[in-house]
Formats: structure tokens, C-alpha cells, sequence
């Protein structure tokens, strides 16, 4: 079967065997589409030192499966494998359970290939009315939604969303749709849009000189994004930090701890209400696809996820 493999910064495609076995309690599944996200970007960079397929993002169809009732049907999956034993698992905080691995991230096949399996209890099934195409987008989506499960953020907070990649975008809306007054800052009018449409305040650069938010939600995908996000947070304020980069991040400490500034690491989220969002139909998703290509073509597909400007490329079998 075909897999994608990122090594020495280098993508490649591979015809590797056929899964023949899968684990007790796993899904064997198909996969029907897949998006490049900027970790995978930054996993080809060399982030986590990784060596392997990659791929978190994913919509397929289940082969075979312990439990009938999911053979068939169309999924998308929570991408962290946790051990379901430790007191990280028994508070339903399995994200960060210390002995996981992550789908194509750490230690496990990555979606990139045409079948590959994820434990049973990380599925979900995608509802009928739910595009293919919108529901690769159901991880992003839930890191998004994290941000309201850490923080409490009341109709009307004034809150400024730095970065227009994909993540930030999706930030952007999410926040909006929860009654927040989002202030986005960019480099891309053209993306800057899609959230704008959302009724999100979006301006191309920095906010004006001396404007300053209670939250900060930090999506730039560049070790300079928290420097800018200090600079524009009020006493007492909190910073959201969604940013995952290979390189170090410059960071002022006497800045944050004089204007006692609380910093937030954000990750992954909850399925359940991005798969909610996505039924909806309330967010705009289809202007943030930007191409799609053959599995066979992911090299292609890799150099114009890379290209600046470019926001969600799809990979389908």
C-alpha cells in the first residue's frame, strides 16, 4: 500500500506492506482524506525529530473493527493514544496521559497511508450531513474549541487573535460563534476574510500603539508570536499559546512577571463540540482550502502546504 514518509526533512512516497493484523480493541481504517496541518510542517522540519508517516487529520471509513457497528461508517479520530490506566485517563485527561502516543506524531503510524488503525474509543463517527471536506477539519476545530474548556471568556470579551494560518483562523470563528469580540491581526487580507465574514475585526499588521487585551490568543506558527502577544496584553491579562514551532521562542520573563501575565499552553481538544460546530454548518471553511492532491503526490502536496500564503491543502486517496 502507499505511505507517506517524512525523513531528513525530505518527503517521500513508499509502497509499504499491507496491514495484515491489527491490534486487540483497534479499527483497521481506510483512509479518504487527509489535511496537512502546519505540525506536519513543522514535523518535516524537524520538529520531535521525527522519522515516519505522518498525519493527524483525517476522515475514513472503518474495514474491520472489534465492534460491527463501526464497520463502515465514516470517521474522524482523537489522535492521542493514551494507556486508559493512569490518573491522567481516570480524570478523561488522556491527552496527557505520560506513556500516550500521538497518530502520526509520536511513536504511531500517522494517517498518511492508505489503511492504518487507531483504537475504537478514539473514533467518531462523522454525521451524515457533514462534508467529507469540512470534517478534516474536526482536530483543528477541537484545539480551537480548548481555548473555551481553559479559559472562561464571556459574550462580549474583547479578544485578539494573533496569526491567520489555518489554526488561527479557525480560532477566530470558533471564538466569534461563542460571542466573543475577536480582533484578529495578520499578514493576508485575502485570509484575514474568511473570518471577517464571521463578523471577527481583522486588520492586516500589529494593533494600533498602546492597545491592549485582557486575552491573547497566540496562532502565528513563529518563535516571535509570544513577544508580540506579551507586548499587547493588559496587567493581569492571560496569553493563550497555540503556537507549535521547531525553534526557540524568544521570551521577555521580567515583561510577563511584572504585568503578571498568565501563559496558557493550549493543545488538543474535545471532538464532541467541534463535530457540533461542524453540523451547524456556522463556520467558513471552504475558502481555507486551498488545493488538494492524490496521496501518490504528497511531495507536491507537502511544497504547497509550504508555500507562504497557503492555508489548508488536502490529501486524498
Amino acid at each position: 500500500m502507499t505511505a507517506v514518509h517524512i525523513a531528513q526533512g525530505v518527503v517521500s512516497v513508499r509502497d509499504i506492506p499491507k496491514i495484515r493484523k491489527r491490534p486487540r480493541g483497534h479499527a483497521l481504517l481506510r483512509l479518504v482524506a487527509g489535511g496537512i496541518c502546519n505540525t506536519d510542517l513543522e514535523l518535516q522540519r524537524g520538529y520531535y525529530g521525527f522519522l515516519g508517516i505522518p498525519g493527524h487529520e483525517f476522515v475514513a471509513e472503518v474495514v474491520a473493527a472489534d465492534s460491527s457497528e463501526w464497520i463502515g461508517r465514516r470517521v474522524v479520530g482523537e489522535i492521542n493514544l493514551a494507556c486508559g490506566r493512569c490518573d491522567w485517563c481516570k480524570r478523561g485527561l488522556g491527552r496527557h496521559c505520560p506513556k500516550r502516543t500521538v497518530l502520526g506524531i509520536v511513536k504511531h503510524p500517522g494517517a498518511f497511508q492508505e489503511f492504518f488503525t487507531l483504537p475504537e474509543k478514539n473514533l467518531f463517527r462523522v454525521p451524515d450531513s457533514v462534508a467529507t471536506d469540512h470534517a478534516v477539519f474536526t482536530e483543528p476545530i477541537a484545539a480551537a474549541c480548548e481555548i473555551l474548556d481553559q479559559i472562561r471568556i464571556a459574550k462580549g470579551k474583547r479578544v485578539a487573535v494573533l496569526g491567520d494560518g489555518k489554526l488561527g483562523l479557525l480560532i477566530a470563528q470558533v471564538l466569534a460563534l461563542h460571542g466573543a469580540e475577536v480582533h484578529q491581526f495578520g499578514r493576508h487580507a485575502n485570509k484575514l476574510a474568511v473570518a471577517r465574514k464571521l463578523g471577527v475585526t481583522a486588520k492586516v499588521g500589529a494593533p494600533k500603539s498602546g492597545t491592549q487585551f485582557e486575552i491573547v490568543v497566540e496562532a502565528t506558527g513563529s518563535s516571535a508570536g509570544l513577544a508580540a502577544a506579551i507586548g499587547m496584553t493588559q496587567a493581569r491579562g492571560t496569553i493563550v499559546l497555540k503556537s507549535t514551532v521547531h525553534d526557540p521562542a524568544p521570551i521577555d520573563l521580567a515583561a510577563v512577571i511584572v504585568q503578571e501575565v498568565t501563559l496558557v499552553g493550549s493543545r488538543c481538544g474535545r471532538f464532541a463540540p467541534a463535530l457540533k460546530l461542524l453540523k451547524s454548518r456556522r463556520l467558513n471553511l471552504d475558502p481555507m482550502i486551498d488545493s488538494r492532491f492524490p496521496l501518490a503526490e504528497a511531495p507536491r502536496a507537502f511544497e504547497r502546504a509550504n508555500a507562504p500564503g497557503v492555508l489548508k491543502v488536502l490529501l486524498d486517496v
